[in-house]
């Protein structure tokens, strides 16, 4: 080759190659693949030429899941099962006849479950293992003023269910 040639330049036997690609070697020369590939297509069940295993068709390799990643689950669930909660208390209110029984009964449950939940996660936020430390404040406090709501309620609906004499 000589000096300041393209070292990729088609050469008059080989296809044009497109720019900043190798032309293909002109018939008859090896082209260096293991045994069974084809010409140009690397070995097999490598993906893509000069691909090695265990990295992305980039090139890049794999990274491995951060070290101790964060555990935000809990404190999401919390404020998530708390607003659902207060929903449901709010709801109750709504309801005649009596009936709102079976909303004060799941709010109850939701609001107990946020509770734990929120302690949950503000126990792994102070221990850095999440970082959602407000999101779980969150849903303790309103679990608690659900909780509150729920018993409100089951005092208001016996006092009604007790104002009612049957004869």
């Amino acid at each position: 080759m000589t000096k300041g040639a393209d070292p990729y330049a088609a050469t008059a036997a080989a296809p044009e190659a497109y720019p900043g690609q190798p032309a293909y070697p002109p018939p008859g020369q090896p082209t260096y693949a293991a045994p069974g590939a084809y010409p140009g297509y690397g070995a097999p069940g490598h993906g893509y030429p000069g691909q090695h295993p265990g990295q992305y068709p980039g090139g890049y390799p794999m990274q491995p899941p951060p070290p101790g990643q964060r555990r935000n689950g809990m404190g999401t669930a919390a404020l998530v099962l708390g607003i659902i909660g207060i929903v449901f208390d709010l709801g109750a209110f709504g309801m005649r006849n009596g009936s709102g029984g079976g909303a004060i009964l799941i709010a109850g449950v939701l609001q107990i479950l946020a509770i734990v939940f929120g302690a949950v996660g503000i126990g792994r936020a102070r221990r850095g293992e999440a970082t959602n430390r407000g999101a779980a404040v969150a849903g303790l406090v309103l679990g608690i003023v659900g909780l509150v709501l729920v018993l409100l309620l089951i005092l208001l609906l016996a006092v009604f269910l007790s104002s009612f004499h049957l004869y």
